[in-house]
């Protein structure tokens, strides 16, 4: 959904232990991070997002039912997410959702577009204890933000992330952290720096460039390999993020290119003499689940390969998650991350990305 992005209150122990020996088809221990699709229903339209332009599965939001279901199985969780292909604010328990979590000590984060961010879900969400507020923004003006995004609510959503802002200024609220998100992409690169001073001008005080995701073959939209930056980049477009770099400093604001991985994991990066899909712990750390329960092996497979029917790996309306967890399906999954032949969603993984 950057290595110097704020990871948050996870405990290094949980993280390190899940991960530690040796990988085996059989994960060790529980997963400790969870993605919760909280609802795959939205309100825009994004040229960068499969779901735009099919339907990946009945719509849905999670019921309160299969999310405490499935949070209550995890007993070392340190931190959830919760996002997937729609937007989480559409969904009328979001903000019980939050504090049922925070009530375990997990951390909280999710992506947001701003669109139906008002006063009374965003105090809601303060009460609640969420961590992190992502804003994916994907432009930095009205124009680019519709023919990226879909619709016409690019002010509107500098509206909404400015009142919230001030409200946390103004009543001395620290957390959700709120961040700015751009998918890096040629055609918006050149933006970068004025999307550094629109997030300023709102209050915003983080800023991250998000690697674009997309399909090998039958690309969609503008998630094509010719938008992409990771090993395309240009010296002007590394001006701009230079200059993006740059303004962020002078206004003492946080910045960071580096596209890691958004949860507790190493960076997906191309390192010489190795297949990149080798450096993945997802399998052994995290599980993602959609709306309607599907547990998939992480945020990337929907925007990397077509049809969730290639790489469910269980389903927690009829499954407990140990069944799932070190079930066949993720087994069988794992031991191919491992091999020369690797599951398809991940063939190219950290060199589909943008950075």
């Amino acid at each position: 959904m950057p290595n110097s992005s704020p990871t948050g209150a996870v405990n290094p122990r949980r993280y390190h232990e899940a991960i530690s020996g040796t990988l085996a088809a059989q994960a060790g221990r529980p997963p400790v991070c969870l993605y919760l699709e909280t609802t795959n229903r939205c309100n825009l339209l994004c040229t960068t997002c499969p779901r735009t332009y099919a339907e990946l599965e009945p719509p849905a939001d999670m019921s309160w039912e299969l999310f405490t279901s499935i949070v209550d199985q995890v007993p070392d969780l340190a931190r959830a997410v919760l996002h997937g292909v729609g937007e989480p604010m559409l969904v009328k328990n979001l903000a019980r959702m939050v504090a049922y979590l925070k009530a375990r000590g997990v951390y909280v984060l999710f992506n947001t577009n701003g669109t139906v961010l008002n006063t009374r879900n965003g105090r809601a969400l303060i009460k609640a204890g969420l961590d992190e507020l992502r804003v994916s923004l994907d432009a930095s003006n009205a124009k680019s933000f519709r023919e990226i995004r879909g619709r016409n609510y690019f002010d509107r959503i500098l509206k909404n992330v400015r009142a919230f802002r001030d409200m946390q200024e103004r009543e001395g609220h620290a957390l959700p952290r709120v961040s700015a998100w751009l998918t890096g992409m040629k055609e918006t690169v050149e933006e970068l720096p004025a999307f550094v001073q629109v997030a300023a001008d709102i209050g915003v005080k983080e800023v991250y460039l998000q690697r674009l995701v997309y399909f090998d073959k039958d690309a969609i939209g503008k998630a094509r390999p010719d938008q992409a930056l990771f090993e395309r980049m240009t010296n002007g477009d590394a001006r701009y993020v230079k200059e993006a770099a740059d303004l962020a400093r002078a206004l003492g604001m946080t910045f960071s290119a580096s596209g890691a991985a958004s949860e507790p994991s190493e960076s997906l990066r191309q390192a010489e003499g190795r297949s990149p899909w080798s450096l993945c712990r997802r399998p052994w750390t995290l599980m993602y689940f959609t709306a309607n329960g599907r547990a998939l092996p992480c945020c990337i497979a929907p925007f990397s390969q077509h049809g969730y029917e290639h790489y469910t790996l269980g389903d927690a309306t009829q499954q407990s998650i140990r069944e799932i967890w070190n079930g066949p399906a993720y087994q069988t999954f794992r031991e191919a991350l491992h091999s020369d032949a690797p599951p398809r969603a991940c063939a190219n993984c950290g060199l589909r990305w943008s950075l």
